[in-house]
């Protein structure tokens, strides 16, 4: 009875880590895609640091997923008591680690609402700077998504035209229609755009069409995630009791 209940941990424990390996390759495999992606959101993540090594950190526990569910599996199928004690302490690390990003995230939740996004807007914004890494990543977005400001046009009311502006308008470059919403796409009418003519503008904010975007993802990324912990939960349990029974 011990030793089909031993051979039983066994494969679940085997399971389990197969589920981790396969979430390591997805996570590595989005974020190769975030960072070679090319059309568009390249530009946001490469003009943002804060993304930018938010990527790089995506690829990093993707890789380190992966391998840990194959040392797992490894570990299980050959009874090796030293991969599995390996395997059970990156996990536990690994597991605290994101226990403590998503506690961070629900804390500071506040800081992503429109009002914090409209002030830091009106504040930092300096139109058609592309030096500025605050500006280009918010040109990017406009362009991507064909949105203008987090609210409409109206956001751009209170920043400063810049004194080499050929044509005198509120509403900046990033936000006029483009045949093609990339930064080479050709603009539908450019002047006309920047001279008000709403109808060659994006007049919808950013905040409402990336929420609508990314509404379904969110969801999908959040049970998502409480599957990964549940999964690393019972292969941290599976791992001990595997352990444990191998002498």
């Amino acid at each position: 009875m011990e030793g089909d209940c031993l051979s039983c941990m066994k494969y679940l424990m085997f399971l389990f880590n197969f589920f981790i390996f396969l979430g390591g390759a997805c996570l590595l495999g989005v974020g190769i895609w975030v960072i070679v992606d090319p059309t568009g959101f390249r530009e946001i993540v490469a003009a943002n640091p804060l993304l930018f090594t938010g990527a790089y950190i995506m690829l990093a526990m993707g890789a380190m997923l992966f391998l840990l569910g194959f040392l797992g599996c490894c570990g299980a199928i050959r009874e090796n008591k030293c991969l599995l004690l390996f395997f059970f302490m990156f996990i536990l690390l690994i597991f605290l680690a994101e226990l403590s990003a998503a506690i961070l995230a629900f804390i500071f939740r506040e800081n992503l609402t429109r009002e914090f996004f409209t002030k830091e807007l009106k504040k930092h914004y300096l139109r058609n700077n592309d030096t500025d890494v605050f500006s280009s990543t918010w040109n990017s977005v406009m362009i991507t998504f064909a949105c203008c400001g987090v609210n409409g046009p109206e956001d751009f009311e209170a920043v400063p035209l810049l004194p080499y502006s050929p044509v005198e308008s509120t509403t900046p470059e990033a936000c006029c229609q483009r045949e093609l919403q990339s930064r080479e796409g050709v603009f539908v009418n450019r002047e006309a755009c920047l001279t008000g003519i709403e109808r060659f503008q994006n007049r919808q904010g950013c905040y409402t069409v990336i929420l609508n975007s990314f509404e379904t993802y969110v969801y999908l990324a959040g049970a998502l995630a409480i599957g990964v912990l549940a999964i690393e939960l019972f292969a941290m349990i599976f791992a001990m009791c595997l352990f444990r029974g191998i002498q």
